[in-house]
């Protein structure tokens, strides 16, 4: 039962290492995925505002 426990344990060990390994690629991709959502936000936006007719303020007459 303890080499079981104990190849359960590298087991454990090797993945952590290997995710610990991933840990900047992942961290640079997400990092990209905000700044390309960021820029289709900011497109989006800057084209509502260009579809948007003029509309002239009106004056209140009393």
């Amino acid at each position: 039962m303890q080499f079981l426990s104990f190849l359960a344990l590298l087991g454990i060990a090797y993945l952590l290492w290997r995710l610990t390994d991933q840990i900047p690629d992942l961290i640079f991709r997400l990092s990209e995925v905000q700044r390309d959502t960021a820029e289709l936000l900011r497109i989006a936006k800057t084209q509502a505002e260009a579809d948007e007719p003029d509309a002239a303020p009106s004056e209140a007459q009393d």
